[in-house]
């Protein structure tokens, strides 16, 4: 399990969640955006509960690793959510151009 530390408080998840959100988190500040995201997290008295986190360029996030009793918070949907977002900015994908799109751009002023 992880600790996230954010904005003064702490957060007890999964560790692919923790480490999935990291890294949508970094890249987002990359892009110069920002999103809401919610995961799953574990509560004082043990209940699993969401917590919504706004993460992108000004986000300050650590993550902790810690040995709790109980089982590991998973979320394999999230995490696969997550790791195809951060791609997705990572690694644009973009369609090729059609021919005749192409025979209309100028080139250095060029007709």
């Amino acid at each position: 399990m992880r600790i996230i530390i954010y904005a003064g408080d702490e957060y007890l998840t999964g560790d692919d969640i923790a480490d999935a959100l990291l890294d949508y988190s970094r890249a987002l500040g990359d892009d110069d955006r920002a999103e809401i995201i919610e995961i799953p997290v574990r509560n004082e008295s043990g209940e699993v509960v969401s917590a919504k986190f706004l993460i992108g360029p000004a986000s300050q996030i650590v993550t902790e690793a810690v040995e709790t009793p109980g089982a590991e918070l998973v979320d394999t949907e999230l995490v696969g959510r997550l790791r195809h977002l951060t791609a997705s900015i990572e690694r644009p994908t973009s369609a090729p151009l059609a021919s005749e799109d192409v025979s209309n751009f100028e080139i250095d002023g060029a007709h």
